[in-house]
């Protein structure tokens, strides 16, 4: 039987979307089950919550369950552009299927508003338009915590396996064997992602038990446990986590489990695997570490050098320092009101972010730490104009397929922010709000400075048009900018 050129085309891209739509159609599948969650909590308490949540679930249930039927019988062989691909449609699917609970129940969002509170959820970003937090019913509450929490599996999943195979970003310089596609290693892979997610879910358990002994009640602990560990920032009061200013330890086990959740969590696995030096001898690590330590000792001397409570200082400094650094988005104070200071190091501690392979976003530490060696040999190069140099980071040999990726990232990351400012600024907002909107969306932190989206304030007065940009913001600085620029250029679809 001869086969036509034109129908070999079309069916090996068939196959070749097939495979594609088969892996969305499993992601989909799992959010159908944790949506489950929050719909058993409602049924118990006969809220009237509980069938919005039944018919999102039967929704996302039978485009799950209809994709997967159409797709079972293609083999799973990926190819790099097919995994650009998955990453931006799935992230973007998900958050919209996400969405409808929020959409069809109680508090009856806008598709605007639901789809801008479900992908700043998922991307673990922490921005919220919803006001009266306390007020909304338990089954919500709970789903916004687990939104969180998928996202920061799902974060973790991209920094350790996707990112590294993909080469976006400077992540090949943590290449594993988990970051291997092929045949021969996806065997040993399952192994690793088992050992992460063990890890994961165990640690947020010990953060949930950890809230609830401290004083939170059952539910709260629950939802706060997995944002922290997600480094999402989501709480279930408007005051965030000022909710607990009169519990200081809270803050203080908030802090550790916010920093938790910045570091890689293949270093976890190696230190349960007998390496106990491998966190500190981590270059990453020593460096979010460095980075900490400074901006926590000289905001807490700036405000006990304005006459605040030395111990207090410390507690609010460490709590907001950390959060905005691994990019949780918690506050536990307005600290706008601390002073031109405090405003500039917060706007400055906005990009830094976590450690590669954490559930953080941001530029990432390590991006900074292979800046500051590009310069390094960049004045030995003055010096030495015919010298022979070799930079190492983690032991590991710099390349300049490295240095080049590192950055095209920084350089792709600042372009999205400016014209994200841009864009906002058109619509109508203030340079604050602007320039800080789009700087907090796209390194995923939260809260951003002003009167309006500060940590006092929320996003649910700015124009849809924003909001749309923001997702848009948040979407890009999850998947590294670089994963979805590359979609945009034509010679990617003539490969």
């Amino acid at each position: 039987m001869t086969i036509f050129p034109g129908a070999l085309y079309y069916r090996d891209a068939y196959r070749n979307w097939a495979q594609i739509f088969k892996i969305m159609s499993v992601l989909w599948l799992v959010l159908a089950m944790f949506m489950a969650l929050p719909l058993v909590v409602l049924l118990v308490e006969k809220d009237p919550d509980a069938p919005a949540f039944g018919v999102s679930l039967f929704i996302v249930l039978g485009a799950a369950l209809t994709t997967w039927l159409l797709t079972r019988r293609v083999s799973l062989q990926l190819k790099p552009w097919q995994m650009f691909v998955l990453t931006s449609a799935s992230w973007a699917s998900i958050t919209g299927f996400a969405s409808l609970p929020l959409i069809l129940g109680a508090p009856q969002l806008s598709i605007t508003n639901a789809v801008f509170e479900s992908v700043s959820a998922i991307t673990t970003t922490g921005s919220t338009i919803l006001v009266g937090i306390e007020d909304l019913s338990d089954g919500l509450k709970l789903w916004r915590g687990i939104m969180q929490w998928m996202g920061g599996i799902g974060i973790i999943v991209m920094g350790i396996a996707i990112l590294p195979f993909l080469k976006v970003g400077g992540m090949r310089l943590f290449h594993t064997e988990s970051s291997d596609w092929s045949d021969k290693v996806m065997p040993r892979t399952g192994g690793i992602a088992k050992a992460t997610l063990s890890i994961y879910v165990t640690m947020t358990l010990m953060a949930m038990l950890s809230y609830w002994l401290g004083g939170m009640d059952l539910l709260d602990a629950v939802v706060h446990g997995m944002t922290s560990l997600a480094t999402g920032g989501f709480a279930n009061s408007d005051a965030s986590f000022g909710a607990y200013d009169d519990q200081p330890w809270i803050l203080w086990m908030a802090s550790l489990f916010m920093l938790s959740g910045a570091l890689p969590f293949v270093l976890y696995i190696r230190f349960l695997r007998g390496y106990r030096s491998a966190l500190w001898k981590d270059q990453q690590v020593r460096g979010l570490l460095g980075v900490l330590a400074i901006a926590i000792a000289l905001l807490t001397f700036w405000r006990v050098m304005k006459g605040d409570s030395g111990l207090e200082s410390l507690t609010h400094v460490t709590f907001n320092v950390i959060s905005v650094v691994t990019t949780t988005g918690y506050a536990s104070d307005d600290y706008t009101q601390w002073g031109a200071l405090a405003i500039v190091a917060f706007f400055y501690l906005t990009f830094v972010g976590g450690c590669s392979g954490s559930t953080s976003g941001g530029m990432k530490i390590f991006r900074f730490q292979i800046a500051m060696l590009m310069l390094r040999d960049q004045l030995r190069y003055l010096i030495h104009a015919n010298g022979v140099f070799s930079a190492r980071y983690n032991q590991q040999p710099v390349t300049s397929d490295i240095s080049r990726s590192v950055v095209a990232f920084s350089f792709f990351f600042f372009i999205t922010i400016a014209v994200l400012a841009l864009g906002l600024s058109v619509l109508g907002l203030d340079i604050v709000t602007a320039l800080s909107g789009a700087a907090t969306a796209v390194a995923n932190v939260g809260p951003g400075l002003g009167d309006t989206i500060g940590p006092s304030g929320n996003f649910a007065t700015l124009p849809d048009a924003a909001k749309w940009l923001l997702c848009i913001g948040m979407l890009m600085g999850r998947l590294e900018i670089l994963t979805v620029v590359v979609l945009l250029t034509p010679m990617f679809w003539r490969r």
